[in-house]
């Protein structure tokens, strides 16, 4: 090989320039992404205020004990192999999510679960907005400006028209900027893990919870960590190169996202042992010095605008892949708008937190199921994709069966049905199952088996033969 047969590897884009590519193929030229970058990225979007909440509930609402805690938070935080195993798809298809999704569901069929993705990164962005809100208003108050109706529509407003500037640029910028925050982010819960060490009561309830609780708890961390972000997983690895070697990726995205997940998680269930108001962001800085609230409050905001800049960019090519006549920045611009209204009632809600971890729960009867058909799909046909059937609407392979892949359809529906069967979502749904069991919840395993299990029977002989041709 000569030196002229050796091609440069591509130069990353600027961070400021906006990216015009949506769902579409994503040439050999411009895979500009690197295993390292996604550990970074994901690193960034982790090190955030929520999921040191999630850890709060742990103890505040489910009833557990540290030790429980600190047990069901390290087992869901190894769900993040799922994320892993999800952003395998990418650089071999170069595309996104639920356009990768095409190849299980069929280009029509696939706008069920694509429905339901929009819906849910929809609803992750409401509850960023409105965490952004309340900590807004709680700085507010140290200002000594008492949030009103009006202040309070204000904070939405600029909130929701600031989350939207990293969506807008896209792909290099969001990957850029958050691994920079990733930093800033872990260097503010050290200091707060010092400064809470005093107050923290690790030994109170001794006895803690039942396995039921401590199951709903652990549905929770799965759903709302490495499951929870199978959905986004493609949207930022199809950048990198096919010949990328898949544990690299793997590792790069599971480690990236999994030790500061289970890191926050264990330092929120720590500090609720000793704040009993540490269930939302304002509740935590009761075990704060005076001078910590501030910059607390305010790195808080950013970091939740830094993971909320991932489900908006998602949710745009989601949409995109519902409605392939839309633009990408076209897709960003509808999603903001619907945020903003439905944030409004959120933080307008008295019920916003009992809201967040039924929201939370509820995804996983279809998430699960779904995730597990995309990951059977792509084992029975060896990673292989055909990019350019995987943008026809109208025809090509995956257009079998009038664009209806019916065994993933089937699969998706005997999967939910098995999630709902063993689901605790108290008080709004509690199964039989989940009754009969001391309130337990096995929904993400019920539904994701079963999904595995009816697809890989309707689908093992006719996807392998599919791919080889």
């Amino acid at each position: 090989m000569t030196t002229a047969d050796v091609r440069p590897e591509p130069s990353a884009p600027s961070a400021r320039s906006i990216e015009q590519r949506g769902i579409e193929y994503v040439p050999l030229a411009e895979r500009w992404g690197r295993p390292a970058s996604l550990l970074g990225m994901w690193a960034g979007a982790v090190s955030n205020v929520e999921f040191l909440l999630y850890g709060c509930l742990a103890v505040l609402i489910f009833g557990l004990s540290f030790a429980q805690a600190a047990v069901m938070i390290c087992i869901g935080n190894l769900s993040y192999l799922l994320t892993g195993l999800a952003s395998l798809q990418g650089p071999q298809a170069g595309t996104t999510t639920f356009t990768v999704s095409r190849a299980a569901f069929g280009p029509r069929g696939n706008k069920v679960p694509s429905f339901f993705n929009w819906v849910t990164q929809v609803g992750f962005e409401i509850e960023g907005i409105a965490l952004i809100v309340f900590a807004a208003i709680t700085l507010a108050a140290r200002g000594g400006l008492l949030a009103g109706t009006p202040a309070k529509i204000i904070f939405i407003v600029l909130a929701v028209a600031i989350q939207a500037v990293l969506p807008l640029l896209g792909h290099a910028a969001v990957l850029k900027v958050l691994r920079v925050l990733a930093v800033p982010f872990a260097v503010l819960f050290v200091i707060m893990a010092v400064i809470t060490s005093s107050k923290v009561q690790l030994h109170a309830a001794a006895h803690g919870a039942g396995w039921g609780a401590m199951l709903v708890f652990l549905a929770l961390v799965i759903a709302a960590g490495g499951l929870g972000w199978t959905e986004n997983a493609n949207d930022y690895s199809r950048y990198l190169p096919p010949g990328t070697p898949k544990t690299r990726i793997v590792l790069a995205v599971a480690v990236g996202a999994a030790i500061p997940s289970a890191l926050l998680e264990i330092l929120g269930a720590a500090v609720a042992t000793g704040v009993p108001g540490a269930d939302s962001i304002t509740g935590l800085t009761a075990s704060f010095p005076g001078w910590f609230i501030v910059p607390y409050l305010i790195v808080a905001i950013v970091q939740l605008f830094a993971i909320n800049t991932l489900d908006l960019y998602s949710s745009g090519v989601t949409l995109q892949s519902l409605f392939p006549g839309l633009k990408r920045l076209q897709c960003v611009a509808i999603d903001t708008v619907v945020c903003g209204i439905l944030a409004a009632v959120a933080v307008f809600s008295s019920r916003f937190f009992t809201l967040l971890s039924d929201f939370i729960l509820f995804i996983i009867v279809w998430l699960g199921p779904w995730c597990a058909i995309y990951l059977t799909d792509w084992l029975l046909r060896r990673g292989r994709y055909d990019p350019a059937a995987l943008q026809d609407e109208r025809g090509g392979r995956y257009f079998r069966g009038g664009g209806v892949h019916w065994p993933a359809i089937i699969a998706q529906a005997v999967g939910m049905l098995a999630a709902a069967a063993w689901l605790n979502a108290y008080s709004p749904y509690v199964s039989a199952l989940s009754r009969h069991f001391g309130d337990s919840d096995l929904s993400v395993f019920t539904g994701m088996t079963a999904a595995a299990f009816t697809y890989w029977l309707l689908a093992r002989r006719s996807v392998p033969a599919e791919a080889k041709n």
